[in-house]
């Protein structure tokens, strides 16, 4: 399995980004977000045991798809160094299982873009963090970096359409492009 784990801080645009290279290659994607509101069914957020059940329905969704043969996934992560280590080292234990590897993607743009971009609608219906009040502090605690790897893609999301970066994804790690789809985004 191919895991494309893609990153980045809030606002950088990971899930549009993720979509749009889940359209264009048809490889499935699991929004980390997923997980996220099933632990809110059962905790308040960011409650006592909130955190661990969110990791471990990460890592099930994952060793689920790996039992099953899946070739490729899609998933999407506001990764911050060092905290989120033990997430990342549990999806590598279980994609190695199955012979597979991880390919991290860190998506990056400007403080001033992720300010600008934070208050859009969908972000407050998802409950994701949705106003630059709330965004800069949780800038400031966390360290949204690359996943320090050698085979880690960073792309700017800065100038470029979710289009634009997926194709570029695509192209590094040489996903074909779902029939009918156009393999290079029209101009946005």
């Amino acid at each position: 399995m191919q895991l494309f784990l893609i990153h980045g801080a809030p606002a950088t645009g990971k899930l549009t980004v993720a979509r749009a290279l889940a359209a264009r290659t048809g490889v499935p994607l699991v929004d980390n977000h997923a997980a996220i509101d099933v632990a809110r069914m059962v905790f308040g957020f960011a409650q006592p045991g909130f955190w661990d059940l969110v990791h471990d329905l990460r890592v099930t969704t994952l060793r689920g798809a790996a039992k099953a043969n899946v070739p490729r996934l899609i998933t999407t992560a506001a990764y911050s160094h060092p905290v989120d280590a033990p997430l990342l080292q549990d999806y590598d234990r279980v994609v190695e299982e199955c012979g597979g590897r991880i390919e991290p993607i860190h998506l990056f743009c400007s403080q001033e873009t992720l300010m600008a971009r934070v208050s859009a609608e969908d972000r407050a219906q998802r409950g994701k963090i949705a106003s630059p009040e709330g965004l800069k502090p949780y800038l400031e605690r966390n360290n949204f970096v690359a996943i320090p790897r050698e085979n880690c893609l960073s792309l700017s999301t800065e100038n470029s359409s979710p289009a634009e970066v997926a194709t570029a994804i695509a192209r590094h790690f040489e996903i074909p492009i779902a029939p009918g789809e156009n393999p290079t985004p029209p101009d946005e």
